[in-house]
């Protein structure tokens, strides 16, 4: 059950970020800033008004919001290897204002009331809010894909992938779209930031963590696929959760060496497409 839900929080962090590649073919370095940053924030607010719901929320939005001023930053910058670096340099921006407004100790977001009483499971009993987490992972998860694959927001960003100057030609501004894309995917890690940083605590280098992770997920499962992105979040969930558990020692080489072994049969990754 660790494992699950472990992949539930994997799933959302890496969500957004293979949809960044998968629509805009951008690396977005600064995803684990982005995931830290919603944390703290919702930190700071759930300590202020004893409220969890609001403070996540709010994570999420503030999120959202630096999303836009980073799209603002790379959109003018041309190259991949260029805006790689240039969201790298921001995630460690965001990553040192973090140091310095909340320090360099590890902390938690105080958990919600609804979630505090657990749930008996097999003569046990497990945290009902791990269940929580998975439960929003599988709702962003639906609403994702209904979105992606039943509106006409989804068509628009699947033919503005295969190929943007046809999209363009129709009328369409993609670069509007591409603003839309960035502010969700950021409200989407800021709320999962928020969300994670309740059960698991985060300071400095949780961001690089956190990116390090989300790569794994969305490689192994296969860049700019979603549904992938949910099968790499499960096995890395479950394998990280094995590994921690029973050798604790080389619980990275093992997770790594799962990556390696998919790539050697998989090299696009689980669910990876043809160019």
């Amino acid at each position: 059950m660790n494992g699950i839900t472990y992949a539930g929080l994997l799933f959302m962090i890496s969500s957004g970020f293979t949809l960044i590649f998968g629509v805009m073919r951008v690396i977005n370095m600064s995803h684990g800033a982005f995931y830290i940053l919603g944390a703290y924030i919702a930190y700071t607010l759930q300590k202020q008004t004893g409220n969890w719901l609001i403070a996540i929320i709010i994570g999420g939005i503030t999120v959202g919001i630096t999303a836009y001023f980073v799209r603002l930053l790379v959109s003018r910058v041309k190259g991949a290897l260029p805006q790689t670096v240039l969201t790298l340099g921001i995630a460690m921006m965001i990553g040192d204002l973090c140091l310095y407004i909340w320090g360099g100790l590890p902390i938690t977001v105080g958990e919600p009331v609804f979630t505090e009483t657990p749930v008996a499971l097999l003569g046990s009993t497990y945290p009902t809010f791990r269940f929580f987490v998975l439960a929003l992972a599988i709702v962003t998860g639906s609403v994702m894909w209904y979105v992606l694959q039943r509106t006409q927001l989804g068509r628009i960003l699947r033919a503005g992938t295969d190929n943007r100057s046809m999209t363009s030609a129709l009328g369409i501004n993609i670069d509007r779209i591409f603003y839309l894309v960035f502010i969700l995917t950021g409200f989407i890690t800021g709320l999962s930031g928020a969300v994670g940083g309740t059960y698991i605590a985060f300071g400095p280098g949780s961001d690089f963590t956190i990116l390090t992770y989300a790569l794994v997920v969305v490689i192994m499962g296969g860049m700019g696929s979603v549904a992938g992105s949910a099968l790499g979040a499960l096995i890395v969930g479950v394998v990280d959760s094995f590994g921690r558990a029973y050798v604790h020692e080389v619980a990275i080489f093992l997770l790594m060496g799962t990556l390696i072994i998919v790539l050697a049969f998989r090299p696009r990754g689980l669910l990876g497409r043809e160019e």
